[in-house]
């Protein structure tokens, strides 16, 4: 079922645009966004709770979100990238992965 979403999601993303595209992937521990080029085929940056920055410990996972979010926007705006497509994968829009999306915007990236 989540991988129908998956497949859903991915298709109706590239067949309406052609924006680079914002993947999030969520484990049981962590936390990844990466922005994607699907022309070329590339990363064009990336974000996670596993970086050497980030103190996992001391945070809690909401927390841990709003950041890797302010960080993905950061780095895809340093890029020159500020509109992206979001892609929440097989994940429902709420909880981590909706935190992630606002504090991406609040920090300048458009979706």
């Amino acid at each position: 079922m989540k991988e129908n979403r998956k497949k859903r999601t991915r298709f109706n993303l590239k067949k309406v645009s052609k924006r680079n595209r914002l993947s999030v992937f969520k484990s049981n521990n962590h936390l990844y966004a990466q922005v994607i080029d699907d022309n070329k085929g590339t990363t064009i940056v990336s974000a996670s709770t596993l970086e050497k920055n980030v103190d996992n410990k001391k945070s809690n996972r909401k927390e841990l979100a709003e950041l890797v979010g302010k960080e993905i926007a950061k780095r895809s705006i340093s890029k020159g990238v500020k509109e992206v497509a979001f892609d929440k994968g097989k994940y429902k829009f709420h909880g981590l992965i909706k935190i992630l999306a606002d504090a991406a915007r609040s920090e300048g990236l458009n979706f």
